[in-house]
Formats: structure tokens, sequence, C-alpha cells
């Protein structure tokens, strides 16, 4: 079969998108398909694949799977290469819709279209899931701030927060860099998450500009996780160490983040690029 293919990447974080509308390419294994495309030498080369799908509850369907076949609920930068996606191939009218994922309704909004292929899109992403056992994260308590994590007989002081997704949030002093491949392997797979995690490592710069690197469930280091700078300006608000609308410097670039004090939502804004369109034989 030979797939039409768009290449997209949200400040490094880079996705193979797919259009399944009429369901043709369920038949043949989503995650096979991404373990095969996703493939830096012998397929397109991605951090994960990302399908448009019908929906009955919303407006368009989003699923999307790791480089290693495994499916994640959301992806932050990934629903912002998605919202160009489907705008780009006029898949649906408008500039706002609803999209439905495993995390639950997104509504991203396309702000800026560019003709160098750079789209800006702001999401709103929902309310922060902050209680344990629903990220989930096996401890007590009704929300988990600097809680003392134990592995590889290191501890560390962990903030956990749920975009619909779970992620570990660790504030360091200062970020050498080396965190994520260092540390971020036994975290992702530690007791405490029944389901894994996202680890993120966190610099805070001052109240409004933090630094992040990140080590994502499923995909190893990435340059940028747009659900994990959701969940790091959470945590560090809920640590009195940012205000409630910060700027997260991750490798690939820069995310602007408010949590919203009004309805309790994260809006998260920043860049979808076109990278290539293709055809690829499977």
């Amino acid at each position: 079969m030979v797939l039409d293919f768009a290449k997209m990447e949200g400040i490094g974080n880079d996705f193979v998108l797919l259009d399944d509308m009429d369901g043709a390419l369920g038949a043949m294994g989503y995650p096979a398909l991404a373990r095969k495309l996703c493939d830096r030498r012998f397929g397109v080369g991605a951090d994960g694949i990302i399908l448009a799908l019908p929906s009955d509850a919303c407006d368009i369907g989003f699923r999307i799977f790791n480089s290693d076949g495994s499916e994640a609920e959301m992806c932050g930068n990934g629903m912002r290469c998605f919202a160009a996606f489907v705008n780009d191939r006029g898949l649906l009218a408008g500039t706002r819709f609803t999209v439905e994922t495993k995390a639950g309704t997104i509504v991203p909004e396309i702000i800026e279209a560019t003709r160098d292929g750079v789209t800006r899109v702001c999401v709103d992403m929902g309310e922060p899931v902050l209680s344990p056992r629903k990220i989930p994260f096996d401890v007590e308590g009704e929300r988990a701030v600097s809680v003392p994590l134990t592995a590889d007989d290191r501890e560390y002081a962990v903030t956990a927060v749920s975009m619909g997704n779970p992620h570990a949030v660790i504030v360091v002093d200062r970020l050498t860099g080396d965190e994520p491949t260092t540390f971020g392997p036994s975290i992702e797979t530690h007791p405490l998450f029944p389901l894994k995690t996202n680890v993120e490592f966190v610099e805070v710069v001052s109240s409004s500009e933090v630094k992040m690197r990140v080590w994502e469930r499923g995909a190893g280091e990435t340059l940028a996780c747009g659900t994990g700078a959701c969940a790091t300006a959470v945590a560090t608000n809920l640590l009195g160490l940012t205000g409630r609308e910060v700027k997260v410097g991750l490798k690939g670039g820069d995310l602007i983040i408010a949590w919203n004090e009004s309805d309790n939502h994260i809006l998260k804004t920043g860049p979808a690029t076109l990278v290539f369109e293709g055809r690829v034989t499977v």
C-alpha cells in the first residue's frame, strides 16, 4: 500500500501525520505502522504517528502512537501539528474545532498560518488532573506535590500531574542536559506509576520562565513535549515558583503556557511546522 503523509514538527517533536478518515489503515495495525514509519534509518523517521479519524463525539478524532508502537493518550506538540494538518488538508472548515482524544476533548485554534509552512496554534488543553489516583500515581493524598521518590538509590522530589497522560515533574537547581537519559528511564518505569510516566526536569529561571528537559514515555528523550510543558507550568505554580503564565524553554524552542484561574483550563500556544510531504510504501 502507498500512503500519503505529512512530516511535521512542533519545536522539534516530530510526527508523521496520516489521514485515516476512511479507516483503511486500521487493518494494517497502527502499532506496527508506527514502528515502521518512525524508524529513522529505514522509515520516514519520527517520534510518533498521528492519525486523523472520524468521530461521533467531536468534529474529528485523533490517535497517536509512539515510535515503539505504544499508544499515548494525547500529545500537546502533536495536537498543534494535527490542527495544522487538518486545516491544510481541508478536512474541516473553520480554524477552531473539537478533537476527540483518549484524554478527552481538546480544542485547538489556528492563530496564524504563514507561507513558509509555519502555523501558530493555541490549544485549550482542558483541566490538569491533580488527584494521584487519577494520574495514576500510587501515593496517598489529594495532590502529589514534592513527593519523595527513590529510583536507582537516588531520591527525587516529584510533583505529579496528568494532562490526559501522566507526568513526573522534578525541579533541579541547574540543568546539565544529561538528566533525561541518565535518570529518566528508571523514573518512567517506577512501580508507583502503574502506567509508566513522562519525566520532566525543570530549572526555574524566574516567576515567568523555566527551562525544561524531558524523557517521554515510549519515546525516550525528545526535543519537546507539549503536555509536559503544561504539567511543568502547573507543578511550578503549585510549588510557588512561578505565576499562572510561564514561558517554557525546551530543546526545540519555546511554548507559552497559561493556567486560567477562571475556568482552570490550560492554554498552550506555539508553532507547528511542515517539514515535508511525501508517499511511502508499506
